[in-house]
């Protein structure tokens, strides 16, 4: 088969998607070819004159040069000619101008700027009074935006021309990787817009498309028309193909149609709609899908998220979710978003802030997106949620505060109740340059209002507690210069002692809504609770231990190595506790310790690492590496241990082969079950205004285990358009630092997917 048959799907989706831009495209890449002026600047061009509030045809013709000659009527001027009118430029070497009829001829280096355009040609002519204007045998290029050619002639009225026998392309004409010839373009400058006639697109220099009429932006103005489409090929839709279209409605408001089509299961339509007003803005989507042929049933999705402001202190926010069926994020997951999701969260509330308080009043509600699970996991709804609190120094030291919440719990299955919890507390914190002591005493007071069948089960309809909190948080911090290698570096080292007595009560009669145990961790060595929720308080006698030391670099601050060990001391067994919990014993709780070392700017290490010496084990243990290499590269390898839960191993990296061919890869693997999570690699190759993404993707696609497969292929057309899938949200999400724009992590939620049961719920099948 002929290249040009191969290219001719793609392009043809290529010129579909160049009618509208829709403001919120990935940023281009033009670091292999900086933007240079292909026509270079005019130093006797002007800009528009400001405040003079005339139409262009109101204003005058300014005509200069070295030697006058000719009549009144009919001048002749010659030797660096400047003609002038409003934001219009010409140049030239010669120039012959009729007064009464405003017909002007131009010969010898004629240069003319307008608008947008800035144009290099040999000979000139026109007419100032109905502004029009042509020239033959030019070169040309974009201001608003890169882009360049040639023609073999421009005719200009006002700010719509036409160009014959063009060229247009964002290559710079020594590397000409892509252009466009075309028997005619048209364009508007002010709206920003070409239209091309009999043309034909090259890639290098082979032709893949010929294209009777289409069209193309020339500047970064929204408008409707054709997004650049979204193509892909999976083991569960087959081949799919999305073409968003952009609707401009207003400067603050807009919409985008989204229809998609999969081989495997059918058509689909998505849409969007997007508002910005002075102090809020939204979006609401939605899918919709008549007869999906995977699940012989329609399908759809709803979602809105916005936040407002109402006045100075409070603002309203939103992020409300529906789906039709517990399958859909199974079914939909396949593009780049990692696990498919067990729930869809909804939450909506209006939240206050001040100088030394903060309330709210909120509602969420939990919706069932696994069907291998049953509505008996899902999390408690708070229908509705009030926050209130208070927190201000009162005299000389001492601070007070004020904690309070309200909320009515209901639940699918699951009969509920209503649960006011407040906490008045007052602190006294005292702090030097090296050291500091803070204690703070606070009584907690939890009660609830329960339904007659959930009370009769815990024997009681409106059980409460009350319990006191004390504890004092101590530190100190010594520090000296020191020298490593030559360098200078200030070291510290942080001892710090956090006691905690909070008295038992017992509260085997209060339900479990919304409370789990907190991940142990460095942070919960520090809590007053190790549970979160209100549900329960955990009673306490304890003593933490721990120490950290950094070595921070004398000339800038970096921070080169920093590590921290501590422990909980138990005085006496904890005996509160949640239904299934052990008994937190006496003795002492695991060991934490935490690593970070940057030998160099490139390299970094870190470890975590948990060892309970009750039972001689570890709990948790985490080993990461990153190196960044040059040129945007990046290598990360980590390993993740947590007893009896998980045993990981991943790898990540972009390692640029030379500047314009680079690899991708991705390795995410399950030690303990011995099975691939996911598994990426791709190449990408990049020139100066071409980009060609390909990236095939193995990944865990729902809670059962199984694996899909999916192909990603983008190639650009830097300033043109681009067609494919979006490979980049791809590589971003696995690839921990992708082209160095920041370094982040996935949240726990998004890679996991898992929500977390009522403590008190029945999960037996």
């Amino acid at each position: 088969m002929r290249p040009v048959l191969r290219l001719l799907p793609l392009s043809l989706l290529i010129a579909l998607s160049l009618q509208a831009r829709a403001g919120d495209e990935h940023p281009q890449n033009w670091s292999q070819c900086p933007l240079g002026d292909v026509v270079p600047p005019f130093p006797d061009a002007q800009k528009a004159p400001e405040g003079l509030g005339l139409k262009k045809g109101d204003q005058p013709t300014d005509i200069e040069g070295d030697l006058l000659s000719g009549t009144e009527a009919n001048p002749v001027f010659n030797g660096n000619v400047t003609m002038r009118r409003g934001d219009q430029f010409l140049g030239a070497d010669n120039l012959s101008f009729d007064k009464a009829a405003g017909l002007y001829k131009a010969t010898g280096s004629v240069r003319y700027q307008a608008g947008n355009l800035r144009v290099r040609g040999a000979t000139a002519e026109g007419n100032q009074n109905t502004d029009t204007h042509s020239m033959q045998d030019l070169q040309y290029q974009m201001l608003s935006r890169r882009g360049n050619g040639k023609a073999k002639r421009l005719s200009v009225t006002d700010d719509v021309g036409v160009l014959h026998e063009a060229t247009y392309s964002t290559c710079p004409p020594e590397a000409r990787h892509w252009e466009l010839r075309a028997r005619q373009i048209d364009f508007d400058t002010e709206r920003g817009m070409a239209v091309a006639r009999g043309a034909s697109l090259r890639v290098g220099k082979v032709p893949v498309l010929y294209m009777p009429w289409f069209m193309f932006p020339t500047d970064d103005t929204r408008r409707t028309g054709l997004l650049m489409p979204s193509i892909s090929n999976s083991s569960r839709n087959g081949f799919d193909w999305r073409q968003p279209i952009y609707i401009n409605l207003a400067p603050n408001y807009d919409a985008t149609l989204s229809p998609r089509w999969m081989s495997k299961r059918g058509a689909a339509l998505g849409t969007q709609f997007r508002y910005l007003n002075a102090s809020g803005k939204g979006t609401l989507d939605g899918v919709w899908m008549p007869h999906d042929d995977l699940r012989d049933r329609s399908r759809g999705q709803v979602r809105f998220e916005g936040v407002q402001g109402l006045g100075s202190q409070w603002q309203a926010r939103a992020n409300l979710n529906w789906i039709s069926d517990p399958r859909f994020f199974e079914d939909f997951n396949s593009s780049i978003d990692g696990l498919s999701q067990a729930t869809a969260y909804s939450a909506i509330g209006l939240y206050g802030r001040g100088q030394h308080w903060r309330a709210g009043i909120t509602a969420d509600h939990w919706q069932r997106a696994d069907h291998t699970l049953s509505d008996r996991v899902l999390p408690y709804d708070r229908l509705p949620r009030a926050f209130f609190n208070w927190d201000q120094r009162i005299s000389g030291p001492f601070r007070a505060g004020f904690d309070a919440e309200a909320v009515r719990f209901d639940h699918a299955v699951y009969a509920a109740g209503s649960r006011l919890d407040i906490k008045p507390w007052i602190s006294a914190p005292l702090e030097g340059s090296a050291w500091f002591v803070r204690p703070s005493l606070g009584y907690r007071h939890t009660s609830y209002v329960l339904d007659n069948s959930l009370g009769h089960a815990l024997g009681d309809n409106s059980p409460s507690r009350g319990q006191s909190i004390f504890s004092v948080d101590s530190g100190l911090f010594f520090e000296r210069n020191t020298q490593v290698k030559g360098r200078d570096y200030l070291q510290t080292i942080e001892p710090r002692l956090f006691y905690l007595n909070v008295p038992y009560t017992d509260q085997s009669n209060m339900p479990v809504f919304d409370t789990q145990p907190l991940t142990f961790s460095w942070n919960q060595l520090f809590r007053e609770n190790r549970y979160s929720g209100a549900d329960r308080q955990a009673d306490a006698n304890q003593l933490t231990l721990a120490l950290t030391t950094r070595m921070l670099r004398a000339a800038d601050g970096f921070e080169r190595l920093s590590a921290s060990i501590g422990q909980i001391r138990y005085f006496k067994e904890s005996r509160v506790r949640l239904p299934g919990e052990p008994i937190t014993e006496k003795g002492g709780s695991a060991w934490v310790a935490d690593v970070n070392y940057a030998p160099t700017a490139r390299w970094n290490f870190g470890a975590s690492y948990q060892y309970d010496p009750k039972f001689q084990r570890t709990d948790l243990a985490s080993v990461r590496a990153r190196y960044l290499l040059p040129d945007d590269g990046v290598f990360n390898l980590g390993y993740r241990y947590r007893r009896a839960r998980l045993e990981q191993v991943d790898l990540a990296f972009l390692y640029p082969i030379n500047e314009r061919w680079s690899l991708v890869g991705r390795q995410y693997y399950s030690l303990r079950d011995s099975k691939t999570l996911e598994s990426l690699f791709g190449m990408q190759w990049d020139s100066c205004c071409v980009a060609v993404r390909l990236v095939g993707r193995r990944y865990v696609q729902n809670r059962a285990g199984e694996l899909g497969n999916t192909l990603m292929f983008e190639i650009e057309l830097k300033g043109l358009g681009s067609a494919g899938q979006d490979t980049r949200r791809a590589l971003r999400r696995s690839i921990l630092g992708y082209n160095r724009e920041d370094l982040y992590l996935v949240p726990p939620q998004i890679a996991t997917g898992q929500p977390t049961p009522p403590a008190n719920a029945d999960t037996s099948p």
